[in-house]
């Protein structure tokens, strides 16, 4: 009896979006419905579309074989495992077949490098999440400085942004009875002292306390003898903006130096301010700037646009003292300036160095800076060249880095290297995950309509032929400055170079390949320059003959979920495959769905007139039209998805129903944004999209 209700309320979904689609009067839009996350109709219709996409892809053979080879990778125990420093040794969480949820544990610097470390866990997820009836993914912890023995544990129900944060003792390994305790929101949290925080978050509970876009933006500091009390606030920031949070800057020992105060008035623009006693005082700084922390009493900042001479990328510092001071401000100091080829990907602190991760045309390279005779010198640490490099922990205590280094055919290893002596060691080795004996990397260059010539890697068979029959997977990205660089990726080797299909990396406008001035190319009302510059890489592939449309397919997800959309509505004719991923494509409504608000500044307001008037030109839901040969693309998304608000694609694929378009849908019903929060399911999701990419671009 229970199935046949089921089935009729599946069935009924179904009939409702062919209903709606003809009721809907004028612009209204027949399938908002499907914006109600966890509404009855709308999750009826969900598992009515999992069952069919399921039923399609799940029982292709490819499938089980996928799903195997992708969960051996994902919980293999010779991964490296991740490592941050803390309490003079390296914390880790590591995931596995027995434990999906993962163990949050530590061990020595020594023990680390060791091939077999020994660890002491410090909390198993799984077991907390089956003892307390959650499903808890760790989110990262703030510690007291100097020791690190008490932390503040953020902990997701579901993997999504939102957390609990709570107060654990590493050396008993419980958390603390009668600790601080913040109840789940997106919220950000720092010691004061051993019995006082700083915090931002919805302190009412009710959600009155969050901007629009769901932050925090009211700062108050709590008191271990007063944590039932409402805290004091000490810095307030704006509803209408984005959000406001507050962190400590220390010295090399652990002490506070200063609180320093963060209101983000949109997604790049922010306004800081310093205290150390009295009112909060603004910093003379530009609009679009990051500030990274404090090095031998430097406050080191990185600059997103042109400021008083200064090149936008360029990392500056300010003296601390002198800009406390009463007075002007003190004339910054240039710590780095990139040239044309080079841009600053990220900047970290250490005891007394700027650790700068570059890249140089699209590669690698890390640098550090200390203060010498009242400037700034530069060493460049001896570490792989032509390799993607990225800084994955930096040490507060001592000048230690782990750096990775990786390629498309080259498997990760681990670096330890110290800024202050320019020593570096291998210490771990990622064993090959495919053969990529057989494969070559390639960096070529295509031309955007307006004649801007945008990168590209192509990783192909060395034995190719150039007659457009290879099966082709090409990735984008190109928003928020995000660079998109060479990285080893085992399932994407596996399940797809191994099987003589090629793979490319489109570095579009966007991104921060190139800086800050590659990311405002297509800002706002130049955005159709990303959609012009993928689709130059796919036109210039056809041309090579590397591919042909009906063997080219293209991923991306989240922004890049904008850029699948638009590149299946605007050409059409390009593709044989899209996999739409955890996107944003009713780019009319996005500001009104999850954190959307805060994106106003990539993409515009579709709430002011002007703004809306560019907008619509490429919004992918309302460019879908009646009459046109779309490819049948995949769309896939997660329920819990607290950042990109699952309505998007849910909406996507009905309008494409209603068309009577083809289309797969797969909604996750577990999981945050990045879908990859458990191996065993994550598993799955790339099961499901090489079958789909392989049955598209190669069938059999």
């Amino acid at each position: 009896m229970k199935r046949a209700i089921v089935l009729a309320a599946l069935l009924a979904s179904v009939a409702t979006v062919a209903a709606i689609a003809q009721e809907a009067p004028g612009g209204a839009d027949p399938f908002q419905w499907l914006e109600e996350i966890h509404g009855a109709k709308a999750l009826a219709w969900v598992e009515q579309q999992n069952q069919r996409t399921a039923g399609r892809l799940e029982t292709d053979p490819r499938y089980e074989t996928f799903r195997k080879q992708a969960l051996a990778l994902f919980t293999a125990e010779d991964r490296i495992p991740t490592p941050e420093f803390r309490a003079d040794g390296v914390d880790n969480v590591w995931q596995s077949a027995a434990n999906p949820h993962g163990l949050w544990r530590h061990t020595t610097l020594a023990s680390y490098r060791t091939a077999n470390p020994q660890w002491t866990t410090l909390i198993d997820l799984d077991a907390l999440s089956k003892a307390e009836g959650k499903s808890w993914f760790f989110k990262g912890a703030t510690c007291l400085h100097p020791s690190e023995r008490l932390c503040l544990v953020h902990l997701s129900n579901g993997g999504g942004d939102a957390v609990t944060i709570r107060e654990f003792d590493t050396e008993t390994r419980q958390f603390v009875k009668g600790g601080l305790e913040l109840p789940v929101g997106k919220q950000n949290v720092d010691w004061l002292g051993p019995n006082r925080w700083i915090a931002a978050r919805d302190w009412s509970g009710t959600g009155q306390d969050v901007t629009k876009s769901g932050y925090a933006y009211i700062v108050k500091t709590i008191d271990r003898a007063h944590m039932d009390a409402p805290g004091q606030e000490v810095f307030r920031g704006d509803p209408k903006e984005v959000r406001a949070g507050a962190r400590v800057l220390r010295g090399p020992d652990g002490s506070p130096k200063a609180i320093l105060f963060d209101r983000g008035v949109t997604f790049f623009r922010s306004r800081y301010y310093l205290q150390t006693s009295g009112e909060p005082k603004l910093i003379p700084l530009p609009a679009k700037t990051s500030v990274e922390g404090l090095v031998s009493g430097q406050l080191i900042f990185n600059i997103k646009e042109d400021w008083q001479g200064y090149k936008s990328g360029s990392v500056l510092s300010y003296d601390l003292a002198a800009l406390l001071a009463d007075g002007p401000a003190p004339k910054p100091q240039v710590v780095f300036q990139p040239n044309a080829a080079q841009a600053v990907d990220e900047v970290h602190v250490t005891r007394d160095r700027v650790a700068i991760e570059l890249l140089e045309n699209v590669k690698g390279v890390v640098e550090t800076f200390a203060l010498k005779s009242g400037a700034w010198v530069g060493t460049r640490l001896a570490l792989p060249t032509d390799s993607a490099l990225a800084i994955k922990a930096a040490s507060r205590e001592s000048n230690r880095l782990f750096v990775t280094s990786e390629g498309f055919l080259d498997p990760t290893s681990l670096w330890l290297a110290d800024g202050g002596t320019g020593m570096t060691a291998k210490v771990k080795q990622l064993p090959p995950r495919f053969d990529a004996s057989k494969d070559v990397v390639e960096q070529h260059f295509a031309t955007s309509t307006d004649g801007t010539r945008i990168p590209y890697f192509l990783v192909r068979p060395k034995g190719m032929k150039f007659d457009g029959s290879t099966p082709t997977q090409m990735f984008g990205y190109g928003g928020f400055q995000i660079a998109e660089v060479p990285i080893y990726r085992p399932e994407m080797g596996k399940l797809w170079l191994e099987r003589g299909a090629a793979y490319v990396l489109a570095d579009i406008r966007g991104g921060g390949e190139f800086g800050p001035t590659w990311h405002d190319a297509a800002l706002r009302e130049h955005r159709q320059r990303a959609f012009d510059d993928f689709a130059a890489v796919a036109k210039d592939l056809i041309a090579r003959k590397v591919t042909s449309p009906q063997h080219l397919g293209i991923y991306g997800r989240s922004n890049g979920g904008v850029l699948m959309s638009v590149s299946m509505t605007q050409h059409p004719e390009l593709f044989g495959a899209v996999v739409i991923e955890s996107p944003l494509i009713d780019m009319l409504r996005y500001n009104h769905l999850s954190a959307g608000a805060s994106w106003v500044a990539e993409y515009g307001d579709p709430d002011v007139p002007a703004d809306r008037e560019f907008i619509a030109k490429y919004s992918g839901y309302q460019a879908l039209k009646p009459g046109v040969k779309y490819p049948e693309p995949y769309i896939t998304t997660n329920t819990e998805d607290d950042r990109v608000h699952p309505g998007h694609p849910r909406k996507f694929a009905a309008k494409l129903e209603s068309l009577h378009d083809p289309y797969l849908f797969y909604e996750n019903t577990f999981g945050g944004h990045a879908n990859d929060a458990d191996p065993t399911l994550n598993a799955r999701r790339w099961a499901r999209h090489y079958v789909y990419l392989w049955e598209k671009l190669a069938p059999q």
